[in-house]
């Protein structure tokens, strides 16, 4: 299996979990966008309700980082580029 390959396969797998997750962000109010899988790094933005609060950084670490590392060990890190984007 080339490389190519298997980060496609982990990308589709990173997808299909942030899919499963999206639907409880959206009940609280917010949402969840895949951006890219790049290095084996997630990055992610998270939106509405989830961009504003105070939890985000339990959401995204105890939540869709430990339930992404969980199914797709090649993943170091989930990042929100939510926080980047409004920084610069």
């Amino acid at each position: 299996m080339t490389k190519v390959t298997s980060e496609n396969q982990d990308k589709e797998k990173i997808i299909e979990i942030i899919d499963k997750l999206r639907p409880f962000l959206i009940s609280d109010g917010g949402n969840i966008e895949f951006v890219k899988y790049e290095n084996n790094i997630v990055y992610i933005k998270m939106l509405g309700a989830c961009a504003g609060c105070d939890l985000i950084d339990i959401t995204l670490k105890d939540g869709v980082e430990t339930a992404i590392k969980e199914e797709v060990p090649n993943v170091k890190e989930v990042i929100n580029i939510t926080s980047i984007d409004s920084e610069f």
